[in-house]
């Protein structure tokens, strides 16, 4: 399982680096514009995925910073948030590559948002809803890109495994 989720974790990367790419190629000015996706703009999408993953992060390992609101903007720079996006990425990488199967299908305990009351589970199964989460947005990421007339990305699990994921074929 561990080398599952280390797939997908290389996968998160290397989706992350084009949609950053794709975005960075955009007048600042789109990057704020409203396209009525949840977060309503491009920058603030890919903010909440931030401030989501230093959640999660925090929940996993109880290190790092800890948004206080899931629609914080951390990054009103997109070069910043373009920076700490990648040192993220690089930390879930280590998070992941850290893991033992034991870990995995262990459990642990975190306070969600807005609640006093415990929550306990397997790790397994919040790593999934953590990567699912980022695909999630990066859907919603894409289909703002899109409408400002920027490309339209081909971010499938199989381009990742047909061209930098080889090893999970």
């Amino acid at each position: 399982m561990q080398d599952h989720f280390a797939m997908f974790a290389a996968y998160n990367a290397w989706a992350n680096r084009l949609l950053y790419e794709a975005a960075a190629a955009l007048p600042p000015e789109q990057l704020t514009e409203n396209k009525g996706a949840f977060f309503g703009s491009l920058l603030n999408t890919l903010n909440h995925v931030m401030v989501a993953d230093r959640v999660w992060l925090h929940r996993f390992t109880g290190e790092g910073t800890l948004p206080t609101k899931l629609d914080e903007i951390l990054y009103p720079d997109f070069a910043d948030l373009r920076a700490a996006r990648e040192k993220e990425d690089a930390r879930i990488i280590r998070l992941v590559e850290g893991l033992t199967e034991e870990r995995l299908a262990g459990t642990f305990t975190y306070i969600p948002f807005f609640s006093t009351t415990e929550v306990t589970q397997k790790l397994s199964g919040a790593l999934s809803h953590f990567f699912n989460h980022q695909t999630h947005h990066r859907g919603q990421c894409h289909m703002t890109l899109t409408a400002l007339g920027g490309p339209s990305l081909a971010l499938d699990l199989v381009y990742f495994l047909r061209s930098d994921g080889k090893r999970w074929l």
